[in-house]
């Protein structure tokens, strides 16, 4: 079965960037645009404290008329963050995204990051594996047995 382990180790940016809580949005914002990603997690004495997000600064900050430069990132981030297991099913967290609305989600064992899934990568791994079953089923019905 697959896990999300795997698709960890498929990825081919595997890098996870991460933010002090003191910074500044702007910082932030500034960081997410250079790697072109679309969340950070935000760590303190190397333990994650919490996730700014692109959706956390449109709502938190922009909307609200709040200046970037001038916020921290500890005003806006969110810090109920969820986790996962390397050993979860892809289902598993697209049902844990999808029910919560989220579009990240930290792969942690024994307290140690392994790494950062995004909805991109399990819609990524998903068509993957319908492809294959489809080219299995190609195979098949034509009548080519290996």
């Amino acid at each position: 079965m697959k896990s999300v382990a795997n698709i960890l180790k498929s990825k081919a940016d595997a890098d996870v960037y991460s933010i002090a809580p003191s910074a500044t949005v702007f910082d932030a914002l500034k960081l997410m645009s250079e790697k072109n990603i679309g969340s950070l997690l935000v760590t303190e004495r190397d333990a994650i404290v919490g996730i700014v997000t692109e959706r956390d600064y449109a709502r938190k900050v922009a909307l609200l008329g709040r200046s970037s430069p001038l916020t921290q990132v500890r005003e806006v981030m969110t810090t109920a963050v969820m986790f996962v297991g390397p050993e979860q099913s892809p289902d598993h967290c697209m049902a844990l995204m999808t029910q919560h609305r989220l579009r990240h989600l930290p792969v942690v064992e024994d307290g140690k990051l392994l790494g950062l899934i995004s909805i991109g990568d399990l819609v990524k791994d998903i068509i993957s594996e319908q492809k294959f079953i489809i080219e299995q089923l190609e195979r098949y019905i034509a009548g080519d047995r290996y």
